[in-house]
């Protein structure tokens, strides 16, 4: 189970941080992902991270202004969001399990946590 939180309003400029806790299937070395889903539009790939963090990968529009991290120890994945803008408005996916590739969707998904930013 992924139970994601951290959503919320936001100006533009501003900064959220994002939050997806693990449960079952915590021994098992997975990268995990967020995705996001804006309305009217497909679920799109955001950013991605190893089991080992060696090793992330970013969407184009958020290079520079997101971060994506986890922490083992505590199951947990994190999205540092800065210097947000309209176009990040979405619902936010965390996703995690065996893939293929880093960037790919995976089979666990999270309930999704809303970010709004205003302008």
């Amino acid at each position: 189970q992924l139970v994601e939180s951290g959503g919320g309003l936001v100006e533009t400029g501003g900064s959220l941080r994002l939050s997806c806790v693990v449960s079952g299937h915590t021994d098992s070395h997975y990268g995990m992902a967020w995705f996001r889903q804006a309305p009217g539009k497909e679920r799109e790939f955001v950013a991605a991270i190893t089991w080992s963090s060696s090793t992330t990968d970013y969407t184009d529009s958020v290079k520079g202004r997101f971060t994506i991290s986890r922490d083992n120890a505590k199951n947990a994945l994190y999205l540092q969001m800065n210097d947000l803008k309209p176009e990040d408005t979405a619902v936010y996916y965390c996703n995690a399990g065996p893939g293929t590739t880093l960037t790919g969707p995976r089979p666990y998904w999270g309930q999704g946590t809303q970010v709004t930013v205003s302008s």
